[in-house]
């Protein structure tokens, strides 16, 4: 168990949410988060004692928000994410490709951030199905993970992909392993990617999902991303995939930034880790702001599997997969997620069992009042 963080997240939000509500209009979902960061690991939720078995040791602790964008109490969710993905695997290596939105489209996901963020991860989706039809003649296995942030806390939307270095022909006959050191050649992926997102967000637009949008402006922004180079970055692929998706899991089920980036909190500023030993310093209003610009709409998905790994009914395309690599699915076993759960029931003084008590009448968090 790591020490706790000096500074807390929940204590900026708790102290600057009045001064942030009277300068800045926050939408439902945003006034929710903030409620339940606020109230996480409080008595505002109720909570329970943990007793030992033995009468060795006692503690109070109070419920979790549980709210995905809650810096404090996602790590077990997330590492049960990282064991369940690792056992779906195909014992194949992966690649690591990110897809990002052009600066010119960020204040529309501004705007409408679940019509844009469905079009980016149909288009990362498409833009990898169809090269792996075209290209392998195989289809491939795909995991999607939304990212809105940069270690700034900056609005810079873009789609982590991990994707098998091959797939299972077309007509299922074998698994196709690419020879290349990269996945797909990246200016050929931008070209696709750039198509398939400008075809997506031309239907919405005509379904009417960006008013502001007039034939004119959205021409003429049209043809100004239309000509430009899309950003796709890739990476060799890794052999270890556990380690692609322990990296992953630092954004499917955090948002923005966690108590250990935090260096500094005072009355008037938040100094945060960024990066290569950089630090940024925001005052605490706009540390909060920053940080809801990443809230996500409610009910979106920002997980995706497609490809193979859209795959869960018996006999399906996942299975045939590794039927035709000859290599079975990886044996459950004991993920750090266990162990951690494990170690929280387990009495630190003489190891026995901690039982857990009724501290007061509790209620289901997360709050559903903003």
């Amino acid at each position: 168990m790591g020490s706790r963080p000096t500074f807390d997240i929940a204590d900026i939000v708790r102290n600057h949410r009045p001064a942030l509500e009277a300068s800045h209009r926050l939408s439902t979902p945003q006034r929710r988060v903030l409620t339940a960061i606020s109230r996480c690991r409080t008595a505002a939720l109720g909570g329970h004692v943990e007793v030992c078995e033995h009468g060795d040791y006692e503690r109070i602790a109070y419920n979790s928000c549980r709210n995905r964008h809650c810096p404090k109490c996602q790590a077990l969710a997330q590492e049960k994410w990282i064991t369940a993905r690792s056992e779906r695997l195909l014992d194949v290596g992966h690649f690591h490709t990110v897809f990002t939105l052009p600066m010119e489209l960020r204040g529309l996901a501004m705007r409408h951030p679940a019509e844009v963020y469905q079009a980016l991860l149909q288009g990362t989706s498409e833009t990898l199905l169809v090269l792996g039809r075209t290209r392998l003649k195989a289809t491939l296995g795909i995991t999607l993970v939304l990212h809105t942030w940069t270690r700034e806390l900056a609005f810079h939307p873009h789609v982590h992909a991990l994707v098998t270095a091959g797939g299972l022909a077309l007509d299922g006959s074998r698994f196709i392993t690419t020879r290349s050191a990269f996945l797909f050649p990246v200016v050929m992926m931008g070209v696709v990617f750039r198509a398939r997102m400008l075809h997506a967000l031309g239907a919405l637009r005509k379904r009417g999902s960006f008013p502001e949008w007039t034939d004119q402006g959205y021409a003429a922004l049209a043809s100004r991303v239309a000509r430009k180079p899309w950003i796709v970055y890739a990476k060799k692929p890794f052999k270890r995939s556990r380690h692609i998706l322990a990296y992953l899991g630092r954004y499917t089920h955090r948002v923005g930034i966690a108590n250990s980036r935090l260096v500094e909190v005072t009355r008037d500023r938040v100094t945060f880790r960024t990066k290569l030993g950089r630090t940024a310093t925001l005052h605490p209003v706009e540390f909060l702001r920053r940080l809801l610009w990443h809230v996500l709409p409610q009910g979106f998905h920002k997980i995706r599997h497609t490809g193979l790994y859209a795959s869960t009914r018996p006999g399906g395309q996942l299975e045939r997969a590794r039927a035709a690599l000859g290599k079975p699915q990886r044996k459950r076993r004991e993920g750090p997620a266990q162990k951690l759960e494990r170690a929280t029931r387990t009495c630190p003084v003489c190891g026995g069992i901690l039982r857990r008590l009724p501290l007061t009448s509790t209620r289901a968090p997360p709050p559903t009042t903003p």
